[in-house]
């Protein structure tokens, strides 16, 4: 007498075991594919070799094949042979087609674009409307645009939650917790020194978040709201509306120049340091972005394109900061002692240290401050080089998106295109799409509606960059920044960056002070 064998998936349609006769095709009902699967009970998943029914030649077309699975196995669990099943109903293709586009919306990365678009969709719609994050806590009109942002951001977060199928309890008193400390980091940021040494809200809301998580533990009511990645990829979507297009042709040809050369070498020679330093992967990628393209915005862009460590990504933006604060005088100090050497107008020596400390330094604020202390001309010229290497983030981010996707997380597969939009984050087709409207659409200069509009996606893609980084800081332990192992990362981020000066230096004297004269 035969035994029955625990169906995986749906009942044994021969109800075969090991100890039986080995079966064959004919023993199976029609249409199906039989092949080992040892390696997958090992694991205690049952994974079908859908290769194996891809290449059968019954099947007129592998996109429209119904899978149902069947196991065979021993008295000990362990599966030795594995039966699928498939078929053709076209009748049943436009509704499965319709239920599983709507199942792929429905993930994080749609509902994610779809949040960062619906906080833009209400800005064009009603600019005086929406709220805004206070620099400072002054007054009660401060107190009522926290309060609406909060409101704001609360119900978004729960609308999202819902669709996506999770719990919405104990979210209220978590967030409104978070928002605080990150409005706490906002109010410290504006405070005149720290503004001066260009210390950003995202750096206290990180230093604040581990005061808390490692002084003190973090409670169970405050952990529903700890979501670091979604805060993070909504405002990356919402950063979009902010970066034109059209400044390219406003930053001028050699500044755009410069920003191609040096993004292009200093990303290179980073990842391939990061690499000889025996870094992984990962933190190469958001090291090398940081290093290369324009600080703390290209490292949190490419730590949600990558899917990387949010407690890498924190040390990245900390080594940022950190090192913007001497570069913001060192630079300055390097340019009047090396460029009227090599270059004797002055006119032309303030343009070329712009450009250099615009390359070089990795904060727009303390860009702007080293600038000043050289004159006008160079604070102009910094800020317009700076702004041509924010511009170019959208097209890194983009790159660096297709060649992990193809890529994948070991790098064994060469996966068809199918598999790398299924990977792709799609999230950065909201952010490349949205800076593509808003470029063609929205791009009145200052003064004007459109600029309104995108002073409102700026405030909020900071206020919910703060929000993550408080987030991060939350789940980040002391001793993991204080690592032996994390002494590399400093090392090739000084590395990097030490390369960063002098390439610059090289192509901003190259671009303004030999081709533009």
């Amino acid at each position: 007498m035969q035994r029955q064998c625990k169906p995986s998936v749906r009942p044994n349609p021969a109800g075969l075991c090991r100890d039986a006769a080995r079966p064959d095709r004919n023993k199976f009902p029609a249409k199906v594919a039989i092949f080992p699967e040892r390696a997958a009970a090992e694991s205690g998943k049952h994974h079908a070799l859908f290769q194996t029914i891809l290449e059968n030649p019954s099947v007129a077309d592998p996109r429209q094949v119904k899978i149902s699975i069947y196991t065979y196995g021993n008295p000990t669990g362990k599966a030795d042979l594995c039966g699928v099943e498939f078929s053709q109903k076209r009748n049943e293709l436009p509704f499965r087609k319709m239920k599983n586009l709507l199942a792929q919306l429905k993930t994080e990365d749609w509902v994610i674009v779809l949040a960062g678009v619906t906080i833009l969709a209400l800005a064009l719609l009603f600019p005086a409307g929406m709220p805004a994050m206070p620099k400072t806590l002054a007054g009660g009109d401060a107190w009522l645009e926290a309060g609406c942002m909060f409101a704001f951001l609360f119900v978004l977060t729960c609308l999202c939650m819902a669709v996506l199928g999770r719990p919405v309890k104990g979210i209220f008193g978590s967030l409104l917790a978070i928002f605080a400390v990150a409005l706490a980091a906002q109010a410290v940021a504006s405070v005149p020194l720290f503004k001066d040494l260009g210390l950003e809200s995202v750096f206290f809301s990180v230093i604040f978040g581990l005061a808390v998580s490692n002084f003190f533990r973090v409670p169970a009511w405050l952990k529903p709201a700890i979501q670091s990645e979604f805060y993070i990829k909504i405002g990356i979507v919402c950063l979009g509306a902010t970066i034109l297009f059209g400044e390219i042709l406003h930053s001028g040809v050699y500044a755009l120049a410069q920003a191609f050369i040096v993004v292009f070498l200093v990303w290179y020679f980073a990842f391939w340091v990061s690499r000889r330093m025996k870094v992984d992967d990962e933190m190469a990628t958001m090291l090398s972005s940081s290093v290369s393209i324009c600080g703390v915005s290209a490292a949190i862009a490419t730590c949600g394109v990558i899917k990387g460590d949010n407690k890498k990504l924190s040390y990245i933006i900390s080594l940022v900061l950190v090192c913007a604060v001497p570069m913001m005088y060192v630079m300055p100090w390097l340019a009047k002692l090396v460029l009227p050497a090599l270059l004797g107008d002055p006119k032309v020596v303030e343009e070329v240290a712009g450009a250099w400390m615009g390359g070089t330094i990795d904060t727009t604020g303390a860009v702007v401050a080293s600038g000043a202390l050289l004159g006008e001309t160079a604070e102009q010229t910094a800020v317009i080089v700076k702004s041509s290497q924010n511009v170019l983030l959208g097209l890194a981010a983009f790159v660096i998106s297709l060649y992990w996707s193809y890529r994948g997380r070991e790098g064994q597969e060469k996966p068809s295109a199918g598999v790398i939009w299924d990977r792709f984050p799609k999230f950065v087709v909201g952010f490349v799409a949205v800076s593509l409207l808003f470029s063609l659409f929205f791009d009145g200069g200052a003064g004007t509606p459109d600029a309104a509009v995108r002073g409102t996606a700026k405030n909020f893609s900071n206020t919910l960059f703060s929000i993550a980084f408080v987030c991060i800081g939350l789940e980040t332990d002391f001793r993991y920044i204080f690592k032996a192992e994390n002494r590399r990362y400093i090392a090739t981020f000084l590395i990097a960056q030490c390369f960063n000066i002098v390439v610059t230096l090289i192509v901003a004297w190259l671009l303004f002070g030999w081709l533009a004269v």
